[in-house]
């Protein structure tokens, strides 16, 4: 079993950043990502990167926004949230997959390690 932990998130305004950040306690898979979930509605997926860092997904409400990294010696992967919109408040979940992202995609039940998620509001 792989702990999840995530951190970095917190209250801002709209324009503003945050920096959220995941450790994996051991080995995570082939694919790590970032999801949310706002009040009301479903969880959606964010962002995802493959071990290494060669490749990453965005959804098109962040892209050209937010920015997903990893940092293997740490184990450690990191969502940077630039210019951020009230309609980004949500609780983020870090998760991984032992499958490759071209395979996981967005699908909540391809992932096997979920952290408890760190919240994120943005107001205007």
């Amino acid at each position: 079993q792989v702990n999840v932990v995530e951190s970095g998130g917190g209250s801002v305004q709209a324009g503003g950043s945050l920096r959220l950040s995941c450790e994996f306690s051991g080995y995570a898979g082939a694919c790590m990502g970032w999801f949310r979930q706002a009040p009301g509605q479903e969880r959606e997926g964010v962002a995802r990167i493959t071990y290494g860092g060669a490749d990453t997904f965005y959804i098109d409400a962040v892209k050209g926004r937010f920015t997903i990294s990893q940092d293997m010696a740490k184990n450690t992967v990191t969502l940077v949230m630039n210019s951020l919109k009230p309609e980004d408040t949500a609780m983020y979940y870090c998760a991984s997959s032992l499958r490759p992202c071209v395979f996981v995609e967005w699908r909540e039940d391809n992932y096997n390690y979920w952290g408890q998620g760190t919240q994120v509001t943005v107001s205007s």
